[in-house]
């Protein structure tokens, strides 16, 4: 697995993580490092930390296209492995131009397939993708 899978794969984790535990969330993400260390790709710590923390830095504005974009679901009411998977490849489609949206999105239906439901790989995809059409990304 490359450096970059295992960063989001870790990224989504850590979003959970944060997902589930109120306070501040750059100390619970501070926490999450300390107790995964090990896990970080000795070249992914500063992608998966680009992507939490921008992340957790626009999540009003990520939230509010999800719901947008996402037909008879509110965002607090999908599975929470789902939401976060979707936050983190619509922050890499909306501030990480050096990510083409195509990459961005599969990458987030396969970690969908993986962690997710049978129904995760086809609800994110959709989601993405309209999120993209009406950003106008490419």
């Amino acid at each position: 697995m490359g450096d970059r899978r295992q960063a989001r794969e870790l990224a989504l984790q850590a979003l959970f993580f944060l997902d589930i535990h109120e306070g501040d969330p750059f100390g619970g993400l501070d926490d999450f490092c300390e107790a995964h260390a090990q896990e970080l790709p000795s070249g992914g710590e500063p992608f998966f930390r680009t992507l939490v923390e921008g992340v957790v830095a626009g999540k009003d504005r990520i939230d509010a296209l999800v719901n947008q974009c996402s037909k008879n679901w509110r965002i607090s009411r999908m599975p929470a492995v789902d939401r976060n998977i979707m936050r983190i490849a619509a922050f890499e489609m909306l501030e990480m131009g050096d990510i083409p949206c195509s990459v961005s999105i599969n990458e987030a239906v396969d970690i969908g397939k993986k962690y997710g439901t049978r129904e995760s790989g086809a609800f994110i995809n959709g989601v993405l993708d309209r999120i993209r059409t009406q950003e106008n990304l490419a």
